[in-house]
């Protein structure tokens, strides 16, 4: 849940030069952290089990660089066009003020137009899976929901949960892209990439609501839509405590129900180190201190997507 000043769009300048920081700086490069090693870890998941009939998937190089090409342009459409619908939003809320867009340093119709490259990349990129078709036809209803999660909070304290599952769609749809239609024909072939996305819709979920507890007085009174404003500060972290462990359930139940995977020791080890990793997010952060939210969102869940993405390899790959 985001914010900014009350200075008016036409009243900034935007005569400075953009450059790739800004860029960069909008669509917050360095959290793909968050979403790409889920789906790195989903790509190896998805050669490492057998499929249906016992054989492997076929390794295509083309296949892993369209898996990244999709993140980059997906997510990159994702958080320009929040920046775009949230640009007033933004100006009025003294956190976000600075953005790029209240601030001038990116123009409306810049944002605009890279917002819609990156849709159109993203759909096209789909096609390289050829012959697979399924990500062809999912793409434009995969796009829907990841853009979707920019207009939530203006009608539903559940937007927190609409991130989670946009975010969980990498590894469903890494997972699909790899191992072709018979995913979606045979619905049991699923199961582990669907552990993994609810894993993921949980976690996101969880260190989503703790972000938000920033906004929470500013979204009450924009009339804005979050768990921090509906149920307030304190409400909300105990909110998002559940939320993780949700996330921990699930994480224990994909070695367990689908054992073809070949989690092991490895995963094992790094699922505690995950689990102290959780806790120690929720130490950081009370309803009467805020001030390390920055660490909690950031750091620790870098450290827990990284872990598990690197963990989970090695023991597919490797033991």
């Amino acid at each position: 849940m985001e914010g900014n000043d009350n200075v008016s769009e036409s009243t900034v300048s935007t005569n400075k030069q953009a450059t790739i920081g800004d860029w960069l700086g909008l669509i917050r490069f360095s959290h793909t952290l968050f979403a790409l090693p889920f789906a790195v870890l989903a790509t190896v998941m998805a050669f490492a089990t057998p499929l249906p009939n016992g054989a492997y998937a076929k390794f295509r190089l083309i296949d892993l660089i369209a898996i990244l090409v999709c993140m980059v342009t997906a997510r990159s459409a994702a958080m320009a066009f929040n920046r775009l619908v949230d640009r007033k939003i933004d100006a009025e809320n003294p956190r976000t003020r600075k953005r790029h867009l209240p601030a001038g340093r990116l123009s409306v119709s810049a944002v605009m137009m890279f917002t819609i490259v990156n849709a159109m990349a993203f759909v096209a990129s789909t096609a390289l899976f050829w012959p697979n078709w399924v990500p062809l036809v999912a793409s434009v209803p995969v796009l829907a929901i990841v853009l979707g999660y920019s207009l939530a909070k203006r009608f539903t304290s559940a937007a927190h949960l609409w991130l989670g599952v946009a975010l969980s769609l990498s590894p469903i749809c890494a997972w699909v892209a790899i191992r072709g239609p018979q995913s979606v024909s045979i619905p049991s072939d699923l199961v582990p990439a669907l552990l993994l996305a609810a894993a993921v819709a949980a976690w996101v979920t969880g260190f989503d609501i703790i972000y938000a507890c920033q906004d929470a007085e500013y979204d009450r009174g924009a009339k804005l839509h979050s768990v921090p404003a509906r149920f307030g500060v304190a409400g909300a972290l105990r909110i998002a405590a559940v939320s993780h462990s949700v996330m921990l359930v699930f994480l224990v139940a994909l070695p367990l129900l689908s054992p073809a995977v070949g989690f092991g020791w490895v995963y094992w080890t790094a699922f505690v180190l995950i689990f102290a990793l959780v806790f120690r997010q929720h130490s950081l952060v009370s309803a009467d201190d805020l001030g390390r939210v920055g660490e909690a969102f950031f750091q620790t869940n870098v450290a827990i997507s990284v872990l598990l993405m690197v963990a989970g390899a090695i023991d597919c790959l490797l033991i």
